[in-house]
Parts: structure tokens; C-alpha cells; sequence
């Protein structure tokens, strides 16, 4: 059995070539039942996202699986592999599986550690298990990528940190408030980061969504959004105290927001914490309003920085996955070692079993019927002595399994023990 990755990233193609090999997902019944009845094709699942497109396949150990996926694309997509050739990639048996392994463990990602790729890899599984394609071996490798993943998550910090702007503004909101339910948000303009950061807040458990922009239709569209309520641009100031967080994205080119009107703010909501996120450039609250007690504002720059560190720890953590990673490929590449002697050793046992059971027919129909008690004690004996028998042999292809004399200590068991050819 062989196994083959092909494939292009965003590592390795720009998105212009990975638009001309992408599937979209209505045509991958019919490119995974075309690929699968290929001649020597075993087993077949393709990934296609914005940021990679994989054709992963097994196939017989007398196919060249390489040519297999080249037709394959030429045919499907009307392209030769000599014209993307530069940026493919292909991985080979204990590679693949490593790349596998790496793939699910967001280990690959434009950003280590999100963790979009392990659902797509798996919708690639369901599709490619609907369609039939993937219905052993490699079914039992997928499988194992997606633990590994779940491993890598569960023992590493890998995807803990807020590694995008909107995303940290709500890792500061929590540090701030503990729990975000019930919060208020009030966006101040209608950017795109500013919504972000506010769907993201919402889906934490924010209740309520005011919106002001200086064009009305405009903050009423984006209210439409969030099921929220807008709010005229000259009052919103006037309706902060009712507010917890705020997001600013205006396009005004001053101040929007001064110090003295949030000291104002803070008092009619009796000191309770603000949380100020000003996304704008140039900047929309006025910088001393941080000086105000119970006010927490940051701004872009804030936020990258936050987003800056919180990388640096997750390649940090990334290292660790790395070895994890390293560590579950061993054991799989292990149990596969095993597998390969395992025909051998049943071949063994059950030759032997054939030479017991051989020789007790003898005795048998030499000596007529035992009794049942001497009967007992010959079975139990020839069982043991052919158990001592193979233990040796099986004791060796055990040990030698996967090293490089391993198929020599194979063919010469075989030999000795006149077993059939696989």
C-alpha cells in the first residue's frame, strides 16, 4: 500500500493557482468517484479551502500514484502538473503522515492554531465517506489525524490566544468585565473591523447593540445586523452611560469623544467600568480619557500589540505541538510496522495449528478414542509446545518489523516455516 499527499498552500502557490485547482463542493462527488476509479487507486479524499487544496491517496504497491494524481488534474482541471509544478507539494508514506498530522493540528495554517482547518479536514472525511471512497486504511489514518488534533488542543495552548484584532478586543473585554452576558455595545461608525469585533462580543455573550454613524441609513443597515437599535450620531454621547462597550471606527478627522464628557459618562453610571475600543485612524477618542478612573481604552495600536504577543506565545506553545506531533507519528508509523508482519505471524500460527492438529489425527485413528481426561492433557500439551514453538519467530518479526533488515527476517520465516507467498 502506498500513500501520496499532493497538494499547494498558501506557503507554497499564490491564490491565483490555488483558485485554478480548488473544488468547489458541489463538484467533489464527481472528482472523488473519478479519481477513485482510477486504475491502483485504493482510497482517495481531497481538501479544498481558500488557503490549500490536498488530493490524498492510497493506492496498490505496483501503482505510481504520483502519475495517478497528475492525470487526474490534467484531466479535471485542464492543467499539467509541469505548469504549477513549482508550487505542488508531495509527500510520501511516513511524510504524508506527518503532514497529515501537521495539517489537523493547525500546525500549517496561515495562523497556527485556528482552528477552522480541523472542521474543513473533516467535511473532506464526510464527503469522501459519503461518496465511498475512503473505506479503510486511510479512513483509520484520517481518524487518527483528528485525535491528534484534539491532543495537540487539549495539552498545548496553541489556540487559547486572540491572534486578530477583533478577536482581541474581546479577550480584553473579558479581562475587564469576567463574563461579557448582558453587556451593552455601542459601535460608532460602520468599519468593517468595528463590526467584527462587535459580532465577536455579541457571540460572547453581549446583549444589545447600539449603532451611530453620521450617515443614518447606514448605522440602521448595520443595526439590521445585530438585531440592535440605531441611534442618531448627535445623541449618542448622551446614551453612553447605558453603554459597556464601545467601539469606535468613525471617519471623522478629530476627536469624537473628550476627556471631560466621559468624566461626565463614568459619573451618571456611578463608576461602573467602561471598555473603550478605538479601531479609527487617526484615532476617535481623545488619548487622556484613559486617565479617567474605571475607563479602559485602547486603541489599534493597543490591540496589535496584544494580538503580537499572544502569537509569540502560540509559537511558543507551537514548538510543543511540534513534538507531540513527532511523538503520535512514531507511534502510528509503529503500529504499522506491526501490521506489516502481522500476515506473517497469523501464516505461523496457523501452519502450526495445521501440524498439532495433523498429528493428533494420527494418534487418533492409531490408538481409537482417548479418554477425555488424557484428551484434555495432549491438547493442552501440543498447544503449549507450539506456542513455545513461534514464540521465537514471532518474538523476531516483531523486533525486526519496519528496520531495514526486517524484510529478510520475514522472507527467511516464511522459507523456514514453508509459508505461502502474500
Amino acid at each position: 500500500m502506498k500513500l501520496l499527499i499532493t497538494g499547494v498552500s498558501h506557503k507554497t502557490a499564490p491564490v491565483e493557482v490555488r483558485e485554478r485547482l480548488a473544488f468547489r463542493e458541489e463538484s467533489l462527488p464527481a472528482a472523488l468517484a473519478d479519481l477513485k476509479a482510477r486504475e491502483g487507486v485504493a482510497e482517495a479524499v481531497i481538501l479544498s479551502t481558500c488557503n490549500r487544496v490536498e488530493i490524498t491517496v492510497t493506492t496498490d504497491d505496483s501503482a505510481d500514484p504520483q502519475a495517478i494524481v497528475d492525470s487526474f488534474l490534467a484531466d479535471q482541471k485542464a492543467i499539467e502538473t509541469e505548469t504549477v509544478g513549482p508550487c505542488l507539494y508531495r509527500h510520501e508514506g511516513s511524510e504524508a503522515i506527518h503532514h497529515l498530522f501537521r495539517v489537523a493540528s493547525s500546525l500549517d495554517s496561515m495562523v497556527v492554531g485556528e482552528p477552522q482547518i480541523l472542521g474543513q479536514l473533516k467535511a473532506a472525511y464526510a464527503s469522501a465517506k459519503t461518496c465511498g471512497t475512503l473505506c479503510g486504511w486511510l479512513e483509520a489514518l484520517m481518524t487518527r489525524a483528528f485525535s491528534v488534533a484534539k491532543r495537540v488542543r487539549s495539552e498545548t495552548g496553541i489556540g487559547q490566544m486572540a491572534v486578530s484584532v477583533s478577536y482581541a478586543a474581546v479577550e480584553l473585554a473579558r479581562k475587564i468585565f469576567g463574563s461579557l452576558e448582558n453587556r451593552t455595545i455601542m459601535i460608532v461608525g460602520a468599519g468593517k473591523m468595528s463590526e467584527l469585533a462587535a459580532r465577536h462580543l455579541r457571540r460572547s455573550g453581549a446583549s444589545h447593540v447600539f449603532v451611530t454613524n453620521r450617515t443614518h441609513e447606514r448605522a440602521v443597515e448595520m443595526a439590521q445586523l445585530f438585531q440592535g437599535t440605531p441611534v442618531e450620531y448627535t445623541r449618542f454621547v448622551s446614551m453612553l452611560p447605558e453603554v459597556d462597550i464601545v467601539i469606535t471606527s468613525s471617519g471623522a478627522p478629530h476627536y469624537i469623544l473628550h476627556k471631560d464628557e466621559m468624566q461626565r459618562v463614568i459619573a451618571a453610571r456611578r463608576n461602573k467600568p467602561m471598555f473603550l475600543i478605538d479601531i479609527a485612524v487617526p484615532r476617535n477618542i481623545e488619548p487622556t480619557v484613559n486617565d479617567v478612573d474605571n475607563v479602559y481604552l485602547y486603541d489599534i495600536d493597543d490591540l496589535q500589540e496584544v494580538v503580537n504577543s499572544n502569537l509569540r506565545e502560540r509559537m511558543k506553545e507551537a514548538e510543543h505541538a511540534e513534538a507531540l506531533v513527532k511523538e503520535e507519528v512514531d507511534r502510528m508509523l509503529a503500529r504499522l510496522k506491526v501490521a506489516e508482519v502481522t500476515p506473517t505471524i497469523v501464516g505461523l500460527q496457523e501452519q502450526l495449528e495445521q501440524i498439532r492438529a495433523a498429528e493428533l489425527d494420527k494418534l487418533r485413528r492409531r490408538h481409537g478414542p482417548l479418554p477425555p481426561e488424557l484428551e484434555q492433557a495432549i491438547e493442552a500439551m501440543t498447544h503449549g509446545m507450539m506456542n513455545k514453538v513461534a514464540h521465537g519467530p514471532i518474538s523476531e518479526l516483531r523486533q525486526h518489523a519496519g528496520q531495514p533488515e526486517g524484510a529478510h527476517v520475514v522472507a527467511a520465516i516464511r522459507k523456514a516455516f514453508h509459508l505461502p507467498d502474500k
